[in-house]
């Protein structure tokens, strides 16, 4: 009996007691709304319910009274061991064994599906995370964002769902320029520009720019600056990709911020002309002093925005506009912004704009601020000179230990990690301690099969041990996680909860054979068992693929 059946349970045994008490009381009623809650102290049973309390003023009834005539029912359903009323009306209900155990069945069963639910169905979700300048290599400033903004897209999928990752790439402005004249300096054996970008990865980038155009020096000068900036972004670019795939990031979108200013189809007005008349037509845009600004300020922000400067030039914030606006245009109801920490201006910035182009502010878009994240003894890139890079830590760490442990935090902390400890294959080093319980899973099986003992046979009403009990418990909380996780945009979640569920298995495996001893004989309590072992490793390697991070059957 899981979470949904046993809430299913609950509302045929309230409804008719609601309605004897007060006709109509049960009324819109739903098993969604008797939550189902795991006691901190399973002495206290398996599950709990405060239904008695939630719903007594509806019925007109004690809350402690109502839950006694809650409990005498559900005591006659099948699979239910015992319920007891405790407090002032809550409902403790313990399952009996067989009832607890069918989890483990069901949960091979499922294999990959098991977690995934459809509290997220029917939202269309644009998430936009990372998004850095295509001038230099991925740095530790992007490396949190990057795990946690994946970690969250896969949350969000197996919660039902409809979404796409999306990178949006800074390649217009000034910095482009400054780019393009550092790559062409070094091409030409000359200084690095006072404003441009040092480091060894330009002189690679020109490099690769020179094999690829061997004429680019016997160019006008203007053409070789546009050549040599439009091929180190592409190269840079490709780069920047390469190392989130690494790091097992994955984007639907590489979306190009140059792409906002060009002219549409036979000369139609770009996107960010398309924005200014869209926000105009809104009724929130005036003009003053020769600049186009939009009133912000009606929807929160802490002055009015200009969109268009008195010179006719564009602002930043018109690229905002018509980003935002495409990406309505694209389908996505939701959009979710994951940002740096020192871009807590944008919040009020782009919720505004949210309402400026006649949406909700606090429905359709989220901004998501995470805080710094610093590595004891890292060391400056090589190649860069004044970063960290992505691939250097990834190279020293590890992906497995570096992403589990950047998502293993709230975004919104500062975050300092420890190598030392990543490094260690120990229990002290937290993703080791969950791959080593995954990779004890397939242990057990290949040591079962070299045993005779096969899944064969399922009697779950064998499963009476203590840690059984709490091993199963925390299997059904799963999808509950997940869905949680998702909804609060919090993958560190579901780290936190593999920990517990790696030292509840421990703890079973340390009591509970799986394999007879010596010559003893295999029994139903060994087939039944492997089930467990098989389940808990599903489960286990289910989360870990929700944090993007590997689940190794050896180690």
């Amino acid at each position: 009996m899981n979470p949904d059946t046993l809430s299913a349970t609950l509302l045929d045994v309230i409804a008719p007691l609601a309605e004897a008490r007060r006709p109509g009381a049960s009324e819109g009623l739903t098993a969604a709304d008797l939550v189902l809650e795991r006691p901190k102290n399973r002495d206290h049973g398996d599950w709990a319910s405060n239904a008695a309390l939630k719903l007594s003023k509806t019925v007109g009834a004690n809350p402690r009274e109502f839950a006694g005539e809650i409990a005498e029912r559900l005591r006659e359903v099948g699979g239910i061991a015992g319920v007891e009323v405790a407090g002032p009306g809550f409902i403790n209900i313990r399952l009996d064994a067989a009832a607890a155990g069918a989890l483990a069945k069901q949960i091979v069963d499922a294999g990959e599906a098991y977690g995934t639910n459809d509290s997220q169905h029917g939202n269309t979700i644009n998430l936009e995370f990372v998004s850095a300048n295509p001038t230099g290599p991925m740095h530790i400033g992007h490396t949190r964002w990057a795990a946690l903004g994946d970690s969250m897209a896969r949350l969000l999928q197996a919660s039902g769902a409809t979404l796409a990752r999306e990178f949006y790439v800074n390649d217009a402005g000034a910095q482009m320029e400054r780019f393009g004249r550092s790559v062409l300096a070094s091409a030409k054996g000359e200084p690095t520009p006072e404003d441009g970008y040092p480091g060894s990865y330009i002189d690679d980038l020109a490099r690769r720019v020179l094999a690829a155009e061997p004429e680019l020096l016997s160019l006008p000068d203007d053409e070789q600056l546009a050549l040599a900036r439009d091929k180190a972004y592409e190269y840079q670019l490709g780069d920047l990709q390469a190392s989130l795939e690494k790091f097992n990031v994955h984007f639907d979108v590489f979306f190009s911020e140059r792409s906002l200013h060009a002219p549409g189809p036979d000369g139609a007005p770009s996107l960010v002309d398309q924005a200014l008349d869209r926000l105009r037509a809104q009724g929130h845009v005036f003009d003053d002093e020769g600049a186009v600004w939009v009133r912000t300020t009606d929807f929160g922000d802490d002055k009015d925005r200009v969109i268009r400067r008195s010179n006719g030039e564009y602002t930043y914030f018109a690229a905002d506009a018509a980003y935002y606006l495409n990406k309505g245009d694209r389908g996505f109801a939701h959009k979710i912004y994951l940002l740096g920490a020192d871009h807590h201006g944008y919040v009020h910035r782009l919720k505004a704009l949210a309402g400026a182009a006649g949406d909700d502010p606090e429905k359709d878009i989220e901004v998501l601020i995470g805080q710094l994240v610093s590595i004891n003894g890292a060391r400056l890139s090589k190649r860069a000179g004044n970063i960290i890079e992505l691939d250097d830590l990834r190279d020293w760490i590890g992906t497995d230990a570096l992403r589990y442990s950047l998502a293993r935090y709230p975004a919104d902390s500062p975050l300092t990690l420890d190598p030392e400890i990543l490094r260690k294959r120990t229990n002290d080093n937290p993703v080791f301690y969950v791959q080593y319980a995954h990779a004890r899973t397939h242990n057990v099986s290949r040591n079962a099969a070299d045993s005779g003992v096969d899944r064969s046979e399922f009697a779950p009403e064998l499963l009476t041990h203590e840690t059984e009990s709490a091993l199963l418990g925390a299997l059904q909380e799963f999808p509950r996680v997940v869905a949680f996780a998702a909804e609060v945009r919090e993958p560190h979640r579901v780290a936190r909860y593999l920990e517990e569920l790696a030292g509840l298995y421990h703890r079973w495996y340390d009591n509970c054979r799986v394999i007879p001893l010596g010559d003893q004989p295999v029994e139903s309590v060994h087939r039944t068992r492997l089930w467990v072992n098989d389940a808990t490793g599903q489960v286990l390697r289910n989360g870990l693929t929700l944090l993007g991070v590997s689940a190794p059957e050896r180690m």
